[in-house]
């Protein structure tokens, strides 16, 4: 599994990671068995949140024993986003994983709270040991100049963002922010939300090709494309122990030049839009 660094400051972390979103809602036994087989896969980046309601414990049974190994992130609702309310929020979970602190808490999505009140909750967190690092999730370039603003150089350990093949926006100005300011960028639904593309469709021909070179999946391959470039790291969730170790064996997929040069024409990306697009 290739590993990257998490920010500027943050360790190596595996470019595969496991995302946890409706985790909650299907067997919880493949849930646990999936998520522990990431781990031992080499997926030791696990993300969740306050707003996936089970998941956080799901999850805490899932890595009992095994804290150490692991990069855990979790976020706070923006509606709880105030100074004693991020702090508040991040005990809770905190409390749910069954840990002592978070290697990374996010602030979910811009809200209504002054990014200083959250700010200040981060390294109050930090300080107190509960938190290693904290960043942001759904963050367009103005909102990261106003919290670099806030928060000054170094300290923005990532910003994760909707990205996959047939969503490519944040390639127009977020990935080059991030990269300027060694900001890690996250992609959340790296498959899309149920419309990864069909081995019929013209893009779905172009993956499966690709996927025959290397031995491959198609979603091992678009999982190699999104974190070809150096700050992109991704975070897809399994639903199965074998879906976990198919996501997995992307971490050790590299794509030649024409191989990404297909890609791009297969999947534009299209004209920079008006607003981030996200879930």
């Amino acid at each position: 599994m290739q590993t990257k660094k998490f920010g500027n400051n943050g360790p190596q972390v595996s470019v595969i990671g496991q995302g946890t979103w409706y985790l909650d809602r299907g067997d919880r036994k493949a849930a646990i068995s999936a998520l522990r087989s990431g781990i031992d896969a080499g997926m030791t980046h696990i993300d969740t949140a306050e707003m996936y309601g089970d998941a956080e414990l799901v999850i805490a049974d899932a890595i009992a024993g095994q804290r150490d190994r692991l990069y855990l992130v979790s976020k706070v609702l923006p509606s709880n986003a105030s100074r004693r309310g991020t702090i508040a929020a991040c005990e809770r979970s905190l409390k749910r994983l069954k840990t002592d602190r978070l290697d990374c808490y996010l602030l979910h999505w811009r809200g209504s709270y002054p990014l200083a009140d959250t700010v200040a909750a981060f390294d109050e967190l930090i300080a107190a040991g509960k938190i290693r690092s904290w960043g942001v999730s759904n963050f367009d370039t103005e909102d990261l100049d106003e919290l670099l603003d806030v928060a000054g150089e170094g300290k923005i350990a990532c910003n994760q963002v909707l990205y996959h093949l047939q969503e490519r926006a944040i390639e127009h100005a977020v990935i080059p922010w991030c990269d300027q300011h060694g900001v890690a960028v996250v992609a959340y639904s790296p498959f899309g939300h149920n419309e990864f593309p069909s081995p019929s469709s013209k893009g779905g021909a172009v993956l499966q090709s690709i996927a025959a070179t290397h031995m491959a999946t198609a979603r091992q391959v678009a999982l190699s494309f999104l974190t070809r470039v150096s700050s992109v790291l991704a975070i897809p969730k399994a639903s199965s122990a074998d879906h976990a170790a198919e996501n997995a064996a992307a971490g050790d997929i590299k794509l030649n030049d024409s191989e990404i040069a297909a890609l791009d024409k297969a999947f534009p990306r299209g004209p920079k839009p008006r607003g981030l697009p996200m879930l």
